[in-house]
């Protein structure tokens, strides 16, 4: 039952990228339609259309998989020695660097988010 209720989810979540990708194709705006959809999934959420309890599971699991979606793309980089030139080392060093970045905002935002969740319990 768990399972179906996770699937059921992730259904749904993607119909908010099915929705970013007609308004992307509407508007045609250079915007990524992932973008635009998460966009609508945000603001479903604040104004209350969507409720959390209806998306929870299925993005908690996604996110849980998330290292899973990047393994393919990070074994295919094997096949290409210019990474080991001068100019792949500064690639190398400028993703490494980037993803620190994001890391750690990420870990900022989630931290005030959970400070705030904790002082909020409503």
């Amino acid at each position: 039952m768990k399972i179906l209720t996770i699937a059921t989810q992730i259904l749904f979540i993607h119909l908010f990228l099915l929705l970013g990708v007609g308004v992307k194709a509407f508007l045609s705006i250079p915007i990524p339609a992932t973008m635009i959809g998460l966009l609508l999934l945000f603001l479903a959420l604040c104004f209350k259309i969507v409720k959390l309890e209806w998306v929870e599971k299925g993005a908690n699991w996604l996110i849980a998989e998330l290292l899973l979606f990047f393994v393919p793309a990070a074994v295919g980089i094997i096949n290409y020695d210019e990474i080991l030139s001068i100019q792949g080392l500064e690639t190398l060093l400028l993703i490494a660097v980037s993803t620190l970045i994001v890391m750690g905002s990420t870990a900022f935002v989630a931290d005030i988010i959970f400070k705030r969740k904790d002082r909020d319990p409503a």
